[in-house]
C-alpha cells in the first residue's frame, strides 16, 4: 500500500523554510570558524588601564594594549596606547616589544583627531583604522568599523600557520568586542592579505 502524505499548508512550508534558513546560516557560521587555534590562551586580567588584547600563534604570549597616562592622569597626547608582552608562556612576567616587534609588527601608529580622539593602525596592517575616543562614562575605548558594524575592541586574535619570522603566513585575524548598535557580543574576521 502506497501513501501518499497530504499537500503542504503555506504555513507549513513556511516553518520549512525558516528551519531550512536556520541550518544554512548555523553551517555558515560553523565554517568561518573553522581552522581555530589549537592553543588554548588564558584570558588576561586585573591589567591597568586595558583598552584591549591581542593573542596569536604560536604561542600564548599576550600583547596588551593600555592607556599611556601621564603622572597627572591626563593621556599621553603623543603616545596614547602603550604596547607591552605578558609572557604567559615563560613566567607571566611584563616586557617591552623590541625593535623589530614596534616597528614591523605589532606597534600602532597614532593621530590625534582632537576632542580626546585618536586614530591609530597597525605596523603590519595600515589599511584599518582604529579610533580611541572617551566614551560618556569618561573611560575610553578602542573602536573600529567592519562590515557595518562599529565593535568596542576587547580581543584581537592573529591565526599564524606556518612561515617565517619575516614572513608567517597569516590565515586570518578576528575581531572580538561588543557591538555598538545593539550591545551584544561580536566577532569579525578580517582578511590580512
Amino acid at each position: 500500500m502506497h501513501i501518499i502524505p497530504p499537500p503542504f499548508s503555506t504555513s507549513t512550508k513556511n516553518l520549512f523554510l525558516t528551519v531550512l534558513s536556520l541550518v544554512l546560516f548555523t553551517t555558515q557560521s560553523r565554517a568561518q570558524a573553522k581552522d581555530p587555534s589549537p592553543i588554548n590562551f588564558p584570558t588576561p586580567k586585573n591589567i591597568d588601564h586595558m583598552l584591549f588584547y591581542l593573542q596569536r600563534d604560536p604561542n600564548t604570549n599576550t600583547l596588551i594594549y593600555a592607556l599611556n597616562l601621564k603622572e597627572n592622569g591626563n593621556v599621553d597626547a603623543d603616545s596614547p596606547i602603550q604596547v607591552y608582552w605578558i609572557r604567559y608562556g615563560e613566567k607571566g612576567q611584563k616586557k617591552d616589544l623590541g625593535y623589530i616587534q614596534r616597528k614591523f609588527a605589532y606597534g600602532i601608529d597614532t593621530k590625534a583627531l582632537g576632542g580626546d580622539k585618536y586614530e591609530f593602525r597597525f605596523v603590519s596592517h595600515k589599511k584599518l583604522p582604529f579610533y580611541l575616543q572617551r566614551s560618556a562614562d569618561k573611560s575610553y575605548h578602542a573602536w573600529v568599523t567592519i562590515n557595518n558594524h562599529t565593535i568596542k575592541v576587547s580581543r584581537l586574535f592573529i591565526r599564524i600557520q606556518g612561515g617565517s619570522f619575516w614572513l608567517p603566513n597569516v590565515k586570518y585575524a578576528e575581531i572580538e568586542g561588543t557591538d555598538e548598535a545593539t550591545g551584544k557580543p561580536i566577532v569579525e574576521r578580517v582578511s590580512v592579505k
